[in-house]
């Protein structure tokens, strides 16, 4: 149970992170390119790989911290950290073709199938 009271905590900060992190960056620098997102995007990336760091090689955060800060918040900050997280994972493990083909699928077929997406809901 309480597995999911952390993950519950942590998508709960996470998104509401995303949220006041999106529309401070919007006030900021305005709405003409969508930088709240990679704003998000980029600092999501920083925030998973410092908690990498410190659960993997400094052992300072045990699996309920895990689950809280690594799956719960940054898996609702952004999903963009986490589909980087698994291609670092395959670059360490020396499938950089394989990491390369995870970047590339992950934004050419995500944006593409987002334009269906779009399409099909225009024509409902």
């Amino acid at each position: 149970m309480i597995k999911f009271i952390n993950l519950v905590i942590g998508g709960a900060a996470g998104t509401v992170a995303r949220y006041l992190l999106d529309g401070a960056v919007y006030r900021f620098v305005g709405t003409g390119f969508p930088y709240g997102t990679l704003v998000i995007n980029i600092s999501g990336c920083f925030i998973l790989g410092l908690l990498t760091a410190l659960a993997d090689k400094k052992f300072i955060l045990g699996p309920d911290a895990r689950l809280l800060l690594m799956i719960g918040f940054c898996g609702a900050f952004t999903t963009f950290s986490t589909m980087i997280f698994e291609t670092d994972s395959l670059v360490r493990n020396g499938q950089a073709l394989r990491a390369f083909t995870n970047i590339f699928a992950s934004v050419i077929f995500g944006f593409i199938l987002f334009r269906i997406g779009s399409l099909i809901g225009e024509m409902i």
